[in-house]
Formats: C-alpha cells, structure tokens, sequence
C-alpha cells in the first residue's frame, strides 16, 4: 500500500473512530499531497509523498519552537500532537552512529578535504538519506567532519 492510499484510509478510520485532531492533521496532509498533483500533474510516488511528509514535520518542528519562544503553550501542544500523528508515516530514523557512518563513507568517497566541499557530500547523502534522518543533524556532522 502506497503511503498516499495509507493517508486516505486513515482518514477514514479517524472520520469513523471521531478522532477529530487526527482527521484534521491527515486532512491537511492529503490536501498537501493532491496540491502537489495538481501542481506537476502527475501522480505522485511514495518519494515524493514522503518529501511532503518531511517538510510538514520539519514546518511543525519550526512551528513548535517559535511558539515556545512566545509562550504560547496551547499553540505548542497542538503542533506537538499535529507532528505525532505526521511522524508515523515517516520510516524508522537512524540513529546518530549509523549517521556518522554514512557521513564518513560519503565523505571518503566524494574525496571531500574541507568545508569547500560539503555540498558534495550533502548530495550524495540526500539521495541515501532521504526519510531516514533528519538531514539538519546530518549537516552538523557533514561540518563537524570537514572542519576537523
């Protein structure tokens, strides 16, 4: 099942079970996903879904801290909740060691020598990546590995 069909079944269960918070996070996330058809007019693929997928966890996450940062608690428990239910869709992350691995292969393979050349690594480990972790992080080790 693809992750879009997975979404709108979902939203049917959450329409059924009157999970209401549920069904408005999926409903916002399916309109994400039929705008970007609409846009390429193509139907889209789970790598694509996913890229939408991320982007509205990574816009929740932004989201969560301005609204820290403005003493809105009620605003930040809605976010919270709204990138929960986002977040399982989003495949199992790697952890930081599986990370550094990568970042070290990648970076022996490209030849990278300093930060000059972290957009070379970046593109090879955005295509290996993608889905798997969180790429801001894996930017910090890209840095931290090319300043050493």
């Amino acid at each position: 099942m693809t992750l879009k069909a997975q979404i709108l079944d979902d939203i049917k269960t959450a329409m059924k079970a009157r999970e209401t918070a549920k069904l408005n996070t999926l409903r916002l996330l399916a309109a994400d996903i039929k705008r970007r058809e609409v846009d390429t007019q193509t139907e889209l693929d789970n790598a694509a879904v996913l890229s939408i997928i991320e982007k509205a966890c990574k816009q929740r996450k932004e989201s969560i801290t301005q609204f820290k940062m403005a003493n809105r608690q009620d605003l930040v428990d809605q976010e919270q909740s709204e990138l929960d239910v986002i977040t399982t869709y989003l495949p199992k992350q790697m952890s930081e060691e599986d990370i550094k691995v990568a970042v070290s292969a990648a970076i022996s393979s490209t030849g990278a020598a300093g930060p000059q050349d972290m957009g070379k690594v970046m593109g090879v480990l955005k295509a290996q990546l993608a889905g798997k972790a969180d790429m801001s992080a894996v930017s910090t080790l890209i840095k931290a590995a090319l300043t050493q």
